[in-house]
């Protein structure tokens, strides 16, 4: 699947995608500004942490060039199953090109189908300011912080942000 007229199209991650997704997620682990994931993870153990269950990983293509990734599942096991948990990483070009938004209306979307009744993300680096405005601007609200809890490389201990959407529509 490509997409038409340079419009993202997000469809399920395979094996044959990792190395673009690597070439996405190395940079941004390497920074170390915004996962909790040691900059110096191998590709290997990145690539196992972005499939591993019970998590879905998918891509999102403009013109045939993968520029984008995520992965949707659920936040927590039990009588918590019913939220979902995901994360997205672009690449330096999707800039302004509107595949962060494309990707988390898809996760909204794929949770919703799945049968989740909401989606939070547990761990949003306070000083990545564009993300937290994009999920805001998704309908997302942040409902928690905590304080000084990411040690930021320039900036020192910062906080992080817990952000929800219910996905029902206000439905019980």
């Amino acid at each position: 699947m490509t997409s038409t007229s340079g419009q993202a199209l997000v469809r399920p991650a395979t094996s044959d995608d990792h190395d673009a997704i690597w070439s996405i997620l190395a940079p941004v682990y390497r920074a170390g500004e915004t996962y909790c994931i040691p900059t110096d993870i191998s590709r290997e153990d990145a690539l196992l942490d972005w499939f591993q269950t019970p998590f879905t990983a998918f891509v999102a293509e403009v013109d045939g060039r993968i520029l984008g990734t995520s992965h949707v599942g659920r936040n927590r096991p039990g009588a918590a199953s019913h939220v979902a948990n995901a994360s997205f990483a672009t690449h330096p070009d999707a800039r302004g090109r509107g595949v962060a938004k494309t990707l988390v209306a898809h996760a909204k979307t794929w949770a919703r189908e799945q049968g989740f009744r909401a989606m939070q993300f547990n761990f949003v680096v306070s000083t990545n300011a564009d993300a937290v405005h994009s999920w805001q601007k998704a309908g997302f609200d942040i409902v928690g912080r905590l304080p000084a809890a990411f040690l930021h490389p320039k900036h020192g201990y910062v906080d992080a942000l817990v952000m929800f959407q219910d996905l029902t529509g206000g439905q019980p």
